[in-house]
């Protein structure tokens, strides 16, 4: 399990700013935050479009430009839980997942 971050910054309209104890400063934005959601629904549907990229998306009803992160839950000492304007909020952003998915280490993601 990875160490906590010494702070955490909510954005509400723009992302997540995090602090690490290491000192790097590492930032989400909601949208980013949102597609990597660790959620199982999630998970199933990056795996799908994976396999197949032609994969019709299921609608949402909030456009990416107006989605926001409504609330953030710290669970335990290992992650936080983010409740976002579409209804989302299954997923726990554990410690280590926000290290794996920081945009500035792989710009793809």
């Amino acid at each position: 399990m990875g160490s906590p971050p010494i702070h955490l910054d909510l954005d509400r309209a723009k992302g997540l700013s995090v602090t690490w104890a290491d000192g790097t400063n590492s930032f989400y934005p909601v949208a980013h935050l949102r597609r990597w959601s660790p959620s199982a629904e999630a998970r199933l549907l990056r795996e799908q479009l994976q396999a197949n990229p032609l994969a019709v998306l299921p609608s949402s009803s909030t456009p990416p430009e107006g989605l926001r992160a409504d609330d953030l839950e710290l669970v335990g000492g290992y992650a936080v839980r983010i409740t976002f304007s579409d209804g989302h909020r299954t997923g726990l952003y554990s410690w280590d997942w926000l290290r794996q998915i920081d945009p500035a280490k792989d710009p793809d993601r």
